[in-house]
């Protein structure tokens, strides 16, 4: 676990998270910038950025890379790290639990991008009820149970692995064209078919994908995306969108929202926009 406890805390370093942490660098606060693989995927593939202003016609990676040259020239460290959970540990403390390390902060900054837009059926409804997003987290509490994997990242066929050596039963449903390469043989492959919906009663029983209906007591979900209130537990959900108030702080003390995740437009100013206000709200709190 890394023991220091940082002023801020951000999740995903697209613009509106480098954007929040630029200007909370600037106001001398402790930042760890927490993000995919890729920081701004969408601007990676962009052949051409016309409505930013002060850079027309500027192709989507060379304002990637200033928008990252930018942030390291103020030594903000991007950690290629996905939080699995935030939880308030103590106080005004927040734990933020990644695969590699735990993170604490003292204020939360959400900017994870587009959230996700389309749900499983019976998804929402079964979280923490055998519905889950990280094995390492969860895996232990299905130990000798059949549970079923639906990925659309790699990280899913990581943990479908993970998972075959505790459990009595592993599905691997592959998602979005997903390879299943590299899985452990005694996971069984399920390509091409779409889940209908994850059933049961007061828990897990039952996920539909076809004309099958597989018996599981969990199912472990793994996208690019988050679900906000799958990682911190009481925000405030619309549409699958962050509520935040002009200041960008969300209905949970301490933790604030900016860019994409909070609504449309999706559009890179109102991103940089938001980082910057959500960030300045946040040293605010803190100095408050």
């Amino acid at each position: 676990m890394n023991k220091k406890t940082y002023d801020v805390a951000i999740i995903g370093c697209g613009p509106a998270g480098l954007s929040a942490a630029v200007n909370a660098s600037i106001r001398r606060k402790s930042i760890v910038l927490l993000g995919g693989e890729l920081c701004t995927p969408k601007l990676q593939k962009s052949p051409l950025v016309s409505n930013y202003l002060g850079f027309p016609e500027i192709d989507g990676p060379s304002l990637r890379d200033k928008f990252l040259r930018h942030a390291r020239s103020m030594d903000v460290p991007v950690l290629q790290e996905k939080v699995d959970s935030v939880t308030r540990i103590e106080g005004d403390i927040f734990s933020l639990q990644t695969r590699q390390s735990e993170y604490h902060t003292r204020t939360v900054i959400m900017a994870t991008g587009v959230t996700v837009s389309e749900l499983v059926k019976g998804e929402r409804e079964f979280i923490g009820k055998g519905v889950s997003y990280c094995a390492t987290c969860d895996g232990p509490l299905f130990a000798g149970q059949q549970v079923a994997v639906l990925a659309y990242t790699k990280e899913g066929i990581e943990d479908a692995n993970y998972l075959a050596g505790i459990c009595r039963k592993v599905y691997f449903i592959s998602g979005g064209g997903l390879a299943p390469q590299g899985l452990k043989d005694v996971v069984e492959v399920i390509e091409n078919q779409k889940v209908g919906a994850i059933t049961g009663k007061e828990f897990v029983s039952e996920v539909i994908i076809g004309d099958r209906t597989l018996a599981v007591n969990g199912v472990f979900i793994y996208r690019e995306t988050y679900l906000p209130d799958q990682l911190i537990s009481g925000l405030t959900i619309t549409d699958n969108h962050i509520n935040v108030d002009r200041s960008f702080q969300t209905n949970v003390k301490g933790v604030f929202a900016a860019g994409d995740c909070t609504g449309k437009p999706y559009q890179l100013a109102k991103a940089v926009g938001e980082g910057q206000v959500a960030a300045l709200s946040a040293v605010q709190y803190l100095d408050q």
